[in-house]
């Protein structure tokens, strides 16, 4: 059977989305089931889950004591729904907080097929669904718990039931009934995840076709009472609830303290000039890199056609309000992808120049090498010799991604070289995020602190030591992720202090003649436990770790038993 028979099959009716959206679940799964919980952001948002799911209290969202007036309150529902059907918080088990953005990028992927089926044909949005599925962004992003995987799932739905009533409108197939449903269920979706970045894409792809087509009489099958109404159904409690509990702070902390920043100036040093984006596209679109050459061709020379000219009105003016802004994170443009798959789908459909063929091989071969040194420079830089053995495999799948794509799209075989970057990159990530990642033990230093402390039964959860547990010198959140709600972060002072209550302390090197300076001052001994040695990636400072514990002939503190 000929390669192109074989894929219409699979992509008929529902079968094309289905397909596209198991891709996702398998590029996403290895590396939420293996890979340890994240600094900063995700940990933030898994503490801040596990905490509602604690306290009850499903309204106003906390990091320990210190509210989040930053995001709304969707993912966290998400992940407590997740938590709660396939573990529990006390466990601390990172995947079941992960589902929910696994299930986003699956939807992503569905709706990327479903929407381009309109314009471009079933095969050619299958290949869509299965490129934006296997990017590296979004392959990463399905396995961290954060918003960006359910915004681009939750904003991908509404684009694409957007694109299935422009495309009826200009002589495609019918959208059916319920297009118009889908629509503002992503809409009211993508709001309660991250607020207005939902919004903003479909609001100026609208503006776009307006400014394109010079009409607008099809949007009025966006049914907007009715949406309206979706819209405030599904925000408007909560945001009610947050403002009655928080008195009104939530929003001006979270616009004024979270958003304003960052349309201001660089928040965070992540400044960036414009142009970021598009200089790191080739990376973060890999394996699709192989297509991105054919896909601007096709935006350049193809504008006409209604499916182009949807794509183009949803990437670009919001690219470039994402390229203007001066706070930039790698994930900010994801909810655009599907676009540029949709414009790599539509390139399928004709023949490809041989200098646009030459270009995009060349693109994918270079950066698929370099995507497979990155393996081996982890294993130099923070692997042992037998990781090797998971970079070496990581590597090939990588470079074989962008040499045997380009190959085949030099052959003009392009659905193929499709497919074949496509099954290769998947490979790639897979096996570097489950199989290598997790075996770069320098970088974890907060499973490893929680692993040391369980074999010496020091762990609140296992129900031994006393609680909490005092960290100094070391502050991130997966560690407060791992030892539970109540750990204190504090100065050597407080560890001290930990120490006389017969309470475990975790103290960092440079903070350790400090720490047993104070122990005289309680009449306090300790010993340590263990040594935990490695990089906190999030501010790139070597860290030492050292766990300690009361000698049993430390006196006890008043009250205790």
């Amino acid at each position: 059977m000929r390669f192109e028979d074989g894929l219409d099959r699979a992509s008929r009716g529902w079968r094309g989305p289905a397909l596209a959206a198991l891709i996702a679940f398998l590029a996403g799964l290895p590396g939420l089931i293996a890979v340890p919980p994240l600094d900063r952001d995700e940990s933030r948002f898994a503490q801040a889950t596990a905490q509602m799911l604690e306290s009850r209290d499903f309204t106003v969202i906390r990091f320990q004591e210190e509210p989040r007036f930053k995001k709304p309150v969707g993912i966290h529902w998400l992940q407590a729904l997740s938590v709660a059907a396939f573990s529990n918080p006390e466990d601390r088990q990172i995947w079941a907080y992960r589902i929910p953005s696994l299930l986003g990028a699956m939807l992503a992927a569905a709706a990327c097929a479903w929407g381009a089926a309109a314009f471009f044909g079933r095969p050619a949005s299958l290949l869509a669904g299965a490129m934006l599925s296997a990017t590296f962004m979004l392959s990463t992003e399905a396995l961290i718990a954060k918003t960006d995987a359910v915004l681009c799932g939750t904003t991908t739905l509404a684009l694409a039931a957007l694109a299935r009533l422009y495309a009826e409108a200009n002589g495609g197939p019918l959208a059916g009934r319920r297009a118009w449903l889908f629509f503002w269920i992503g809409m009211a979706l993508a709001t309660l995840d991250k607020g207005p970045v939902g919004p903003m894409v479909a609001a100026l792809t609208i503006l776009a076709l307006i400014a394109l087509d010079r009409k607008a009489r099809w949007l009025g099958r966006l049914n907007w009472s009715w949406g309206i109404i979706i819209l405030v159904a599904v925000c408007g409690p909560w945001a009610w609830a947050v403002t009655v509990a928080t008195d009104g702070n939530f929003w001006s902390k979270a616009i004024g303290g979270d958003l304003a920043p960052k349309l201001a100036g660089g928040q965070e040093t992540h400044g960036a000039p414009p142009g970021y984006y598009a200089l790191l596209a080739p990376v973060l679109m890999f394996p699709m890199t192989l297509l991105l050459p054919a896909a601007a061709v096709t935006a350049w020379r193809r504008w006409r056609e209604p499916g182009v000219r949807f794509a183009i009105a949803w990437l670009v003016p919001s690219w470039l309000v994402f390229e203007a802004l001066p706070t930039k994170l790698v994930h900010y443009t994801l909810p655009m992808y599907g676009a540029a798959a949709w414009l790599a789908a539509a390139a399928l459909a004709q023949p490809i120049g041989a200098k646009t063929r030459w270009t995009g091989a060349a693109l994918a071969g270079l950066f698929g090498v370099l995507l497979a040194g990155g393996a081996f420079y982890l294993v130099k830089a923070y692997g042992a010799p037998s990781d090797l053995a998971a970079a070496v495999p990581a590597a090939l799948a990588l470079a074989a991604a962008g040499l045997a794509g380009g190959w085949m799209l030099v052959r003009k075989a392009p659905p193929q070289a499709a497919a074949v970057a496509v099954g290769f990159g998947l490979l790639g990530h897979g096996i570097l995020a489950a199989g290598l990642a997790p075996r770069l033990y320098p970088l974890w230093l907060s499973q490893r602190v929680e692993q040391v402390m369980a074999r010496a039964q020091l762990l609140p959860s296992q129900g031994i030591a006393d609680a909490p547990v005092t960290v100094t010198g070391y502050a991130e959140p997966s560690l407060v992720f791992a030892l539970g709600t109540p750990t204190e972060i504090a100065g050597p002072q407080d560890a001290a202090q930990a120490i006389y209550e017969h309470r475990p302390a975790v103290v960092e090197q440079r903070q350790d003649a400090a720490f047993r300076a104070a122990l005289p001052a309680y009449h306090a001994h300790a010993h340590i436990v263990g040594t935990v040695g490695g990089l906190d990636y999030s501010d790139g400072k070597k860290m030492t770790l050292r766990i300690y514990q009361a000698d049993a002939n430390s006196p006890l503190a008043p009250g205790q038993p």
